[in-house]
């Protein structure tokens, strides 16, 4: 909660509209991205790193 609440303060402010959303469009691909990268590492680990 802590998290969402310094997200969306993060926002208030921003006068184009557009810049705000393409910022958030860009937080949420990070994210995804941020994702998959640590799934990619946890399953190389947990099968032993056979490429």
């Amino acid at each position: 909660m802590h998290f969402k609440e310094l997200y969306m303060h993060a926002f208030d402010g921003c006068k184009p509209s557009f810049v705000v959303v393409l910022l958030k469009g860009y937080s949420v691909f990070c994210a995804l991205m941020l994702t998959m990268a640590l799934y990619a590492f946890i399953y190389r680990a947990l099968t032993g790193f056979d490429f």
